[in-house]
C-alpha cells in the first residue's frame, strides 16, 4: 500500500507540511487522496493561491475549482501542478514549476497547487485514479 506520494504508507516522500497560513484557514477544506486540501473558491484566494507563503505554511496544497490556468508570481518554491479534469481525473501532472511563470492546460476544470515533490508519480497516467469531486 502506498500514500498519496508513492511512498510506502506511512513514510512519506513529501516533505511534512504542518503549519498552515492564516489566510488558508479560512478556506474550506476537502479531503484530496487522504490528505486535507483547503479549496480557493473567492476571487482573491484564487488570486493569491500559495504566492506569498513560505513552503512550510502552505499545507498540503490548494485546489483551485473551475481553473484552467495558474501563475507562479511572487512563489517562494517550486510547485507540481496537477490539471484535472471535470470529473477529478489528472489530465497531466507539471512537476517543479518554479516561480515567475504561467501555466495553461486547456480543457482543465480544476488545479491543484502542491508544494513541489509532493505530487505522485503516474497520476497523469492512470485513467482510473479520481483526485477530487
Amino acid at each position: 500500500m502506498t500514500d498519496w506520494d508513492g511512498a510506502p504508507a506511512g513514510r512519506s516522500l513529501a516533505p511534512r507540511l504542518e503549519r498552515l497560513a492564516p489566510r488558508l484557514l479560512r478556506l474550506p477544506a476537502v479531503d484530496v487522496l487522504g490528505r486535507e486540501v483547503r479549496v480557493a473558491r473567492g476571487p482573491r484566494a484564487r488570486l493569491l493561491g500559495l504566492a506569498g507563503l513560505d513552503r512550510e505554511d502552505a499545507g498540503a496544497g490548494l485546489l483551485i475549482p473551475r481553473c484552467a490556468s495558474v501563475h507562479t508570481f511572487a512563489m517562494r518554491f517550486a510547485l507540481d501542478l496537477v490539471f484535472l479534469d471535470r470529473d477529478g481525473r489528472p489530465l497531466t501532472v507539471r512537476r517543479g514549476v518554479p516561480p515567475r511563470r504561467f501555466v495553461l492546460v486547456r480543457g482543465a476544470a480544476a488545479v491543484l497547487e502542491l508544494p513541489a515533490g509532493c505530487a505522485r508519480h503516474g497520476w497523469g497516467e492512470d485513467p482510473d485514479l479520481v483526485v477530487w469531486r
